[in-house]
């Protein structure tokens, strides 16, 4: 949704980024999986290995798309601060120079969720902590039936509707700017401490009907 925004606001969008230790495992969006998203986007996608100490690491990554690859801002999902701490990458970009441009800080969750199925994207729910949410929510799509239900677990007690403080993590598979979908044609629900998450076994792109 925030690379959508920043496109429609003329940003110029040159690359996906991902900021990933040497040797990356992750649970919600397994880069097998962020590479297919950079193909169906028709962007080039960079991976910048990160090290302790954290701060430095990732400066000198975000130095490194500003000195070498001439690019002057960093777009972000975030819609508010985590567990009350300053937003990283904004405190990262701020010794470097770099500017951050975050479309969807502050905004009603309910309307991003709508905006969201509205707009025609396609999202999955690959990891939920299940304090949250049960394990059945894994490979769910994000759909008007499953906003609702988020709204009453909402109203029931704290919970995020778009899962900004840890609660659920999603894949978009398809959508404006997508010029091929994700079909994710095998998995598997696997668990690890509070985490409930999806497990690939096999991806492929596939062709727009017509």
């Amino acid at each position: 949704m925030a690379l959508y925004e920043a496109a429609q606001k003329g940003y110029h969008i040159r690359c996906l980024v991902t900021f990933a230790p040497p040797e990356p495992r992750f649970l919600a969006h397994p880069l097998e999986l962020i590479r297919m998203q950079a193909q169906a986007l028709g962007l080039p996608h960079h991976v910048l290995t990160i090290n302790a100490p954290f701060e430095q690491s990732y400066e000198a990554g975000l130095r490194r798309l500003k000195e070498e690859m001439c690019i002057d801002c960093v777009v972000t999902g975030d819609i508010a601060a985590v567990g009350g701490s300053p937003n990283w990458i904004r405190e990262r970009s701020r010794p470097v120079g770099m500017e951050v441009y975050t479309p969807l800080w502050g905004r009603d969750r309910h309307g991003l969720l709508q905006r969201f199925v509205e707009l025609g994207f396609r999202v999955r729910f690959s990891c939920v902590n299940t304090r949250w949410l049960n394990a059945s929510w894994v490979g769910r799509e994000l759909n008007e039936t499953a906003i609702a239900e988020l709204r009453i677990l909402g109203e029931q007690g704290e919970l995020d509707l778009c899962g900004e403080q840890g609660e659920y993590h999603t894949m978009v598979i398809d959508g404006p700017g997508f010029t091929q979908g994700i079909d994710i044609l095998a998995y598997s629900r696997r668990s690890a401490d509070a985490l409930a998450y999806m497990d690939i076994h096999e991806l492929a792109l596939m062709e727009h009907a017509g």
